[in-house]
């Protein structure tokens, strides 16, 4: 179901920017916009796990550095057919975790210090599955391309800026676009973007919650971490500024960042509460299935 309305999202977010450029710039407008976005993606997607394990300063460790971490996600990753990962910590006191790498065969599974302080063993495995899910399902790929897609109408939002400017804005009698229409691409367009973009991240968390639930077999697990970690990165925040918290919010297990009510629109992890109830209801058939 996740996958589907992820599929869906991706293609709204396509069509608005197919639309958008087709608006202001005619057949090619859509292209050179999109050329222009991938360009820019490319390089982050490529050294995904170089960049973001560099930015928090990840340590890896090797099974004689760390034979419980690393054994746990070198049994976690054959459950789940995976090849193995590298393993890092994060020398950071915040309880959380994120997983990186473009695809399966270069991935990489890093937990902070302040996870292995608060979280069982149990507990850590529903994270581990987790985060071992991401790197099966390729959300990286997939956040990649939702970037790339709210990038490029992004670039065309900047584009009818300077159409205004030098007054692109008036009406024309034949073909011509209308303030109406600028105003549109300048304000509501990157905005749509970005909702949507927002809602493929929270899209691909529910999936690995279930996938990672099922690889452990045991979703209290995670529902109890979750539980733990979302109170945990409220009192000892990320210590990093707020412009590399932006920019890897969406890649931890639980959201570094805090906001409610409206702001959740805008968050890339869906509401907590919601999260652990479905797990619940998850364990829930589980238990129904092999009574």
């Amino acid at each position: 179901m996740n996958g589907f309305r992820t599929t869906i999202l991706l293609a709204l977010l396509t069509a608005l920017v197919v639309w958008i450029g087709h608006m202001f710039g005619g057949p090619n407008g859509a292209v050179i916009a999109l050329v222009m976005a991938g360009v820019m993606n490319f390089f982050s997607y490529w050294y995904s796990d170089k960049i973001v394990l560099k930015m928090y300063g990840g340590q890896e460790v090797t099974a004689n550095d760390d034979p419980e971490l690393y054994g746990m996600v070198q049994d976690l990753a054959g459950r789940a057919g995976l090849p193995m990962p590298k393993v890092y910590v994060i020398p950071e006191e915040t309880p959380n975790a994120f997983a990186t790498g473009r695809n399966p065969a270069h991935a990489a599974v890093a937990v902070t210090y302040g996870i292995r302080r608060i979280l069982n063993k149990r507990e850590l495995a529903g994270v581990l599955g987790h985060e071992l899910s991401h790197v099966k399902n390729r959300d990286i790929l997939v956040s990649t391309i939702a970037a790339t897609l709210a990038g490029a109408i992004s670039y065309l939002a900047y584009m009818a800026q300077w159409a205004a400017i030098f007054g692109g804005s008036r009406d024309r009698e034949e073909g011509g676009n209308s303030i109406f229409g600028l105003l549109f691409m300048m304000i509501v367009a990157p905005l749509a973007a970005m909702l949507i973009q927002m809602a493929v991240s929270r899209s691909r968390e529910y999936m690995a919650d279930a996938s990672g639930a099922k690889v452990t077999g045991d979703p209290l697990a995670l529902a109890s971490a979750l539980r733990k970690l979302h109170m945990g990165a409220q009192n000892i925040p990320l210590q990093v500024s707020d412009a590399t918290a932006n920019s890897t919010a969406h890649m931890f297990i639980v959201n570094p960042l805090t906001g409610g009510g409206l702001a959740s629109l805008f968050s890339t992890h869906p509401a907590m509460e919601e999260r652990i109830a479905r797990l619940e209801a998850m364990a829930k058939d589980m238990s129904y299935m092999r009574a």
